[in-house]
């Protein structure tokens, strides 16, 4: 090697191109040129798919079919979740991340109205029941019992 000192980077304005070395490795191989054997060079194409996760939803769409099943959606959702799932299990990830986004699509509007006509069904039912428990009383009191 050299022991002489040049710098590291010429400025772009010096017009002093760096002198290099030919290492050792890079003469044994310009000396030994281009390989001897006349056969047929072949290669190896290895794809290796990568897992990426999608989620089906299958699981939400199971628990929306059974207890948020308004409108059918819970049902719709599950069948969504069910193709997705295919479409994994085929290899089509565009194919299964659109079926599991419309499974979750659906998923959320289940159980967002399953929760909201829950909730007016238990309001209905406790304000209905409020007035007829008021009506009876009243009747009650109007006619001095029995």
């Amino acid at each position: 090697m050299s022991r002489t000192s040049q710098p590291f980077f010429n400025g772009a304005h010096s017009g002093v191109l760096p002198s290099y070395e030919i290492l050792k490795e890079e003469q044994e191989v310009a000396v030994l040129g281009a390989p001897q054997s006349q056969a047929p060079v072949t290669t190896t194409v290895i794809n290796i798919r990568s897992e990426t996760s999608v989620p089906d939803h299958i699981v939400w769409s199971l628990f929306n079919t059974i207890f948020m099943n308004w409108c059918c959606l819970g049902f719709v959702a599950f069948a969504y979740s069910v193709k997705s799932r295919d479409r994994k299990m085929v290899g089509d990830v565009v194919g299964a991340q659109s079926y599991a986004s419309t499974a979750k699509c659906l998923n959320i509007w289940a159980l967002v109205l399953g929760l909201l006509l829950t909730i007016v069904f238990i309001i209905i039912f406790a304000t209905g029941s409020l007035m007829i428990f008021q009506a009876v009383s009243q009747l009650i009191k109007d006619y001095g019992g029995y």
